[in-house]
Parts: structure tokens; C-alpha cells; sequence
């Protein structure tokens, strides 16, 4: 079976993958009542061999919505009349998934001053606004 590149440090091997097919719900007439096409896979996060213990801290911190209490990840896909098509696109929505789980944490931002041109610049356009709002004004002798 193939492998599964879901940005972890190994790929993931497919038979990692609990596929259940189940009769989908919605519109369709006697094909959706009769076939199973509903695809829901399990990928067990907490045993797979494939996680270093870091990624799989990780993946659970950032799935933790996802996973049930035993924490296996579940994908439903049901979009399509074909139960290969909703394995296809149950198959790619885990690797998203798992890729988007597993993305480095960005860099601390590094906080910076603006610059004395961009300071400079900024209390110009104040000070023009102020005078423009002036200029709007009555007369000083009159009275209204």
C-alpha cells in the first residue's frame, strides 16, 4: 500500500487508515439507499508509528477539537456518489489535516520601532488635518 506524506517526519503507510463505509445521507433516490458510499476514516494519533512523540504532542494540542477521547482523528467524506471518490477525498482532507497539524510554529515576532521618517511623516498628516479643520471654522468675529 502507498505511503502518505502528511508532513511528518515518516510517511504515514496506509494501513495506519480505519476505513468504515456507511449509506450517506441527502438526495439521490434508490442509489443512495441501497450503496455505501459515506466514507468516515479513523487514524489512530495516539499509536501511530509513524509521529515522533513531539509531532504527536503537537498534533494533538492542534486537533485536540477533532479527536475523540481514545484520540483517533475522524474524517467523513460524502460528497460524491462514487465510494472511491469519498475515499479519495477523505484520504486527502486527513492529510491537509495532519499537514496543517504539523507546520512548524512560526517565529516569535520581533517587535520594532517605526522609523523616524514613517513618526516624522504621521504627525505631518496630523498636522495638516488639524489645519484643515481650522480653516473650517467661523471667522473669530462673527457671531453664530
Amino acid at each position: 500500500m502507498p505511503e502518505l506524506e502528511i508532513g511528518a517526519s515518516r510517511p504515514v503507510r496506509e494501513e495506519e487508515l480505519v476505513f468504515r463505509y456507511t449509506r450517506s445521507g441527502g438526495p439521490g433516490g434508490q442509489h443512495v439507499n441501497t450503496s455505501s458510499t459515506r466514507v468516515e476514516l479513523v487514524f489512530d494519533v495516539s499509536a501511530s508509528p509513524a509521529l515522533t512523540d513531539a509531532e504527536r504532542t503537537l498534533a494533538k494540542r492542534r486537533l485536540r477539537t477533532r479527536l475523540d477521547s481514545e484520540g483517533r482523528l475522524r474524517v467523513v467524506a460524502q460528497d460524491e456518489r462514487s465510494r472511491a471518490r469519498n475515499r479519495a477525498i477523505a484520504v486527502e482532507r486527513f492529510c491537509d489535516l495532519m499537514r496543517e497539524a504539523l507546520r512548524p510554529p512560526p517565529p516569535p515576532r520581533r517587535r520594532t520601532r517605526p522609523t523616524r521618517a514613517a513618526t516624522e511623516e504621521r504627525l505631518e498628516t496630523k498636522r495638516r488635518a488639524g489645519r484643515r479643520k481650522r480653516l473650517r471654522r467661523p471667522p473669530a468675529g462673527t457671531d453664530e
